[in-house]
């Protein structure tokens, strides 16, 4: 059996789907109600839905197999996961903003509003530019309109919400989109099975 973490939410709907017209459904994860984990015996596979952020922690504690995970998490929580597939869905980019007007003034720490510290601590790093993290869990727009930072760095997919709140895109720090990632150890000891699943995943993505 495969054990299969996905996302809550319109991307694990998205990935589920590529799954299924695979060869490997799961009836009983249409069926109405509140489970988490469906199983399915004849495909060999048991999928569970977690919050988007802790994907990547249940593959690499080994609770799950392989899973569906942002590469934003991957790049926040650098988790010790092999990376197995670019799904090429849940498109969107990691992206410094600012309110409109901004002027970047050396000689003292950029404050940076992110809940993405890690990704920002290095991006700033390699530009050798000393910064200030404002940790944010929400709203992070705000930010720079209230005058708590200086710029932010966040998720960008289409840019709307930033020109909506007068706020402008300055760099890209990197594209992301959803990769299918495997525990290490699962990845040695049911490489025939998740190998299969990868090359009919990736044959089902080629088609779509």
């Amino acid at each position: 059996m495969i054990n299969i973490a996905l996302p809550k939410g319109r991307l694990g709907d998205k990935a589920y789907a590529v799954f299924e017209a695979a060869g490997f459904g799961c009836p009983s994860i249409h069926a109405p109600g509140r489970a988490l984990v469906f199983e399915n015996e004849e495909t060999g596979v048991r999928y569970f839905w977690v919050k988007p952020s802790d994907v990547a922690i249940y593959v690499e504690r080994g609770a799950a197999d392989i899973g569906v995970a942002g590469k934003d998490i991957l790049l926040e929580y650098s988790p010790e996961v092999y990376e197995l597939l670019d799904l090429q869905m849940g498109r969107c980019r990691m992206a410094v903003a600012a309110a409109a007007g901004f002027t970047d003034i050396q000689g003292r720490a950029l404050r940076v509003a992110t809940k993405f510290t890690n990704i920002a601590q290095e991006f700033y790093a390699g530009k050798g530019r000393e910064i200030d993290i404002i940790r944010l869990n929400g709203s992070i727009e705000l930010a720079p309109l209230l005058g708590l930072s200086d710029v932010i760095v966040d998720l960008v997919e289409t840019g709307s919400t930033l020109r909506e709140n007068n706020l402008s895109e300055l760099e890209t720090i990197a594209h992301i989109t959803a990769r299918l990632v495997a525990n290490k150890a699962s990845y040695k000891f049911k490489h025939d099975e998740i190998s299969k699943l990868v090359s009919e995943v990736e044959g089902q993505l080629a088609v779509t």
